[in-house]
């Protein structure tokens, strides 16, 4: 009889939370205290589905847009940011706004109003449809081109005597953006950007936790995260990239028990908005399995 080989798990470091999200859940946790009547966000507070059912459970209303909060009611700004136009209508409707946004988003805007008010122009880095990204365009979006990819940073039609500044999507990694960086610099040399001391470097220090896992020798990763959660996936495509296959888990029930029993060495990470708790009890399934 073939002896079975022990297996491993391993745990990411650094993993989960990033202050921003931790700050902006205490937000709604400190405001459910608070608020009599009813407590709207705005947008999803962070990407994870976990969360966002646990703060449903207690009474929280999400919305997608203001029109959906009654007038003079207590609203939060999600930790993505916001637009002008956005602020604008909750002073126009009496809403009661706590802002609930990453301070390092909040850096981010104020370096596209600065330097649009230069008058450069901005060329933001990240990803379509992004709610930070629709936040920080509206600050400037007269002065502002989004882009995506290194095609779209080698088509970029900017004038020659025109000044640039870019900034990047809090969420992604210095690896992700390296690429785009570059070539909009060959494009683009007199091309200003932030200091690095601006970055938030939580989705690549995450990233980097995955490399490191990957170098001990998992065979299979797990990531806790949610679907809609940029930097989650992103740690899925690290590990294949690499050659190890990957799967994003929002809780216990999606895990893929007949795909782990077939691994030996397995690597566990979460997305800088996964509470911690739901990793220590991915934990203790995988331990009682």
């Amino acid at each position: 009889m073939t002896e079975q080989p022990q297996k491993t798990l391993h745990l990411a470091s650094p993993r989960g939370v990033c202050a921003g999200v931790e700050r902006a859940i205490a937000i709604v946790d400190q405001m459910l205290e608070r608020v009599e009547g009813p407590l709207y966000v705005r947008k999803e507070i962070v990407h994870n589905q976990a969360v966002v059912q646990d703060f449903r459970s207690r009474g929280v209303i999400f919305v997608d847009e203001l029109d959906e909060v009654p007038s003079g009611a207590s609203v939060v700004f999600s930790a993505h940011g916001v637009s002008p136009a956005v602020r604008d209508e909750a002073n126009r409707r009496d809403l009661r706004v706590v802002d609930a946004t990453c301070p390092l988003v909040t850096k981010v805007h104020k370096q596209v109003v600065n330097n649009a008010d230069k008058g450069r122009h901005i060329v933001l880095i990240g990803h379509e449809g992004h709610d930070e990204v629709e936040g920080t365009m509206g600050e400037a979006p007269d002065h502002i081109t989004l882009v995506t990819s290194e095609a779209d940073a080698a088509s970029l039609d900017i004038p020659d005597d025109r000044d640039v500044y870019h900034v990047t999507q809090t969420t992604l990694s210095v690896d992700e953006t390296r690429g785009i960086v570059e070539e909009l610099e060959r494009r683009l040399p007199d091309m200003k950007g932030p200091a690095k001391s601006d970055i938030c470097y939580a989705t690549q220090n995450r990233q980097d936790g995955v490399k490191e896992m990957v170098a001990r020798g998992i065979d299979h990763l797990v990531v806790v995260g949610s679907s809609n959660s940029s930097n989650s996936k992103r740690l899925c495509e690290v590990a294949e990239k690499a050659g190890v296959s990957a799967n994003l888990v929002g809780s216990i029930d999606e895990l893929d028990m007949n795909e782990l029993c077939q691994k030996v060495n397995i690597g566990l990470t979460a997305g800088a908005s996964a509470p911690e708790h739901l990793v220590q009890g991915i934990v203790e399934h995988l331990r009682d399995a």
